[in-house]
Order: C-alpha cells, then sequence, then structure tokens
C-alpha cells in the first residue's frame, strides 16, 4: 500500500527532527560488527532525505552524533567519524541534485579535523540551496547548548550589551545553536526507546512525539509517510482548548 496518497501535503510539519537509533542493535540481529550497522544506517539516512525534500518538508534535523556518543569505545567512535566522511563525500550530488542547504549544530570544534574539513566543504558548496535544509547534529547536546546560550547571555548583561529585563524566549533563541531554524513540529525516534536524550530540550516544547520499534537501518520511506500521517491526525493546541482552535 502506498502510504504516499494519504498525507495532506498542506499540513506536513515545517520541522522534522529525528533521533536515527539502532544501528548497533540492528547489527547485533544480523550477527555483525557494530560498525556495519552504522554503515548500514546511512542507507536510510539517503531515502529519508530524498523522501523529506520530495513531500516539501523545509526542515530535517538528524540526530548523528551527540556529546555523551564519545564516551563509546574508541574504535566504534573511529568508524562513526569514517561513515561521517565518506557519507558526506557520498551525499555531496544528492543534495546538490535536490537543492537541499546542509548546516551542522553541536560542538564541531570537537569533530577530527578531517571530518571537519569535509564537513564545512559541503556547507560550503551547498549554501545556496533553498529547497530544504538539512541540519546534521554532531557533537551535540542540548544542556551544553543551553548552558553556552546562558553564559553568552550572561556577558552580554555583564557588558551592558543587554538588559536583565530585556531577556525572553527570541533572545535565548537567538543564542541557541538553532537560531536560524524553526522550532520542531514533529520528532520521530526509531529503535523502541521512548527517551529523547538531550536532543533540542528547548526546540521541542510543543513538538508532537512519534516513537517505532523499527531499528534505524530498517526504517524506508514508508514508515517515514506513517509517522507524518499520525502527526496529520493529532491535534495540536498550544496551550489552547479544542473550541479555540477551531
Amino acid at each position: 500500500m502506498n502510504l504516499l496518497q494519504n498525507i495532506d501535503i498542506t499540513k506536513l510539519p515545517r520541522h522534522l527532527a529525528i533521533i536515527m537509533d539502532g544501528n548497533g542493535r540492528w547489527a547485533k540481529q544480523q550477527g555483525l560488527l557494530r560498525a556495519l550497522g552504522h554503515e548500514s544506517g546511512t542507507k536510510s539516512v539517503k531515502v529519508i532525505i530524498e523522501s523529506s525534500a520530495k513531500l516539501g518538508i523545509k526542515f530535517l534535523t538528524l540526530y548523528a552524533f551527540s556529546t555523551e556518543n564519545w564516551n563509546r569505545p574508541k574504535l566504534e567512535v573511529e568508524t562513526l567519524m569514517k561513515v561521517l566522511i565518506n557519507s558526506l563525500k557520498k551525499e555531496l550530488s544528492t543534495l546538490q541534485k535536490n537543492n537541499i542547504k546542509l548546516i551542522a549544530i553541536g560542538n564541531l570544534e570537537k569533530l577530527p579535523k578531517s571530518a571537519q574539513k569535509e564537513l564545512l566543504d559541503v556547507v560550503d558548496k551547498t549554501k545556496a540551496n533553498t529547497s530544504m535544509t538539512l541540519t546534521l547534529a554532531l557533537s551535540y547536546g542540548s544542556r551544553e547548548e543551553l548552558t553556552n546560550a546562558v553564559r553568552n547571555i550572561c556577558n552580554k548583561v555583564k557588558n551592558n550589551i543587554i538588559s536583565i529585563d530585556s531577556i525572553d524566549d527570541s533572545i535565548i533563541n537567538e543564542h541557541l545553536y538553532t537560531q536560524n531554524l524553526p522550532d520542531v513540529d514533529l520528532l520521530i525516534r526509531t529503535s523502541g526507546e521512548h527517551r529523547i536524550s538531550n536532543f533540542l530540550l528547548w526546540q521541542i516544547a510543543y513538538a508532537e512525539l512519534y516513537f517505532t520499534d523499527i531499528l534505524w537501518p530498517d526504517f524506508k520511506e514508508q514508515d517515514l509517510y506513517e509517522a507524518i500521517i499520525s502527526y496529520q491526525k493529532r491535534e495540536r493546541r498550544f496551550g489552547k482548548t479544542s473550541e479555540q482552535i477551531k
């Protein structure tokens, strides 16, 4: 069954975010090394990027590597970085073909120099693209992001650049990694886990959450459509009553 026909393209999430989880467990189930799970996961990345662009989603954010992931075994971290570099090289043509702009958020200075170089190269080559903005969250942690924002705002108050009384949601937004992105409308997490894992804690304040048992390497186009159909069936009230919305 083609679920695409059941999607209302006038009610798409403007900003879709995905916690891509389950690569390691997928590999274990297949009797493979965890590294091969991460490599298989890149195939789903390509499918979901192209499917999102085809639908007309304007902002897609993928949780690729968290600040906590640095604590994983050294060999796995090195493998993840190699997968990242190779994926960026391979998918540049896909981004250009689909008019997709790539940006990255997180503590990018912690990435290996080779990964930083490849990342910045793709970011620069796609900066003029306008169809969709693809954001990779790399070495990203929301608590670190918020801590940095508070520190920067405090410094500006201390130096009389802004006043305490002027601090509001917009001021905080201006100091986040995602300052140029809208709030998340739909957050998907694969692999059956039901937690946020330090991802976009400020930005998902009113996001719809969708959890699936499917492991990331098995998450395909039809699975994305199912998540969006679920999203479109929900009533988003933003604190108001149903009567007010209607």
